[in-house]
């Protein structure tokens, strides 16, 4: 299984990034493989449609879980209609290593 988590930063010690069409980073965390990648959201910046640009990347990488401080209105739909599950993390004090050892538990 591959979770997406939105991340400040490209280190695991990075917080887990609040908004996630605007997020600087992805993390893309495989499960199975223990492998850990870190992608620059390049759709950071657009004016429109940031998010499910987003969503989009991260479906064609094969994720089936993101993790997020929040997602925008319009992304429940898309991410619905791809078997992608969103969940929302409220503690952004969390550090990515901390979120992966959080998952690694369930």
């Amino acid at each position: 299984m591959r979770i997406a988590i939105t991340a400040l930063n490209n280190s695991l010690g990075s917080h887990i990034d609040s908004h996630f069409g605007r997020a600087a980073y992805f993390v893309i965390y495989d499960k199975e493989e223990k492998s850990i990648e870190f992608l620059p959201n390049r759709f950071l910046s657009m004016t429109e449609g940031a998010g499910a640009a987003a969503v989009q990347l991260l479906a064609d990488r094969g994720v089936s879980q993101i993790v997020s401080g929040e997602f925008g209105y319009k992304i429940k739909a898309l991410v619905d209609s791809l078997r992608i599950q969103m969940i929302i993390l409220k503690e952004s004090d969390k550090t990515i290593q901390e979120i992966i050892d959080l998952l690694d538990k369930h």
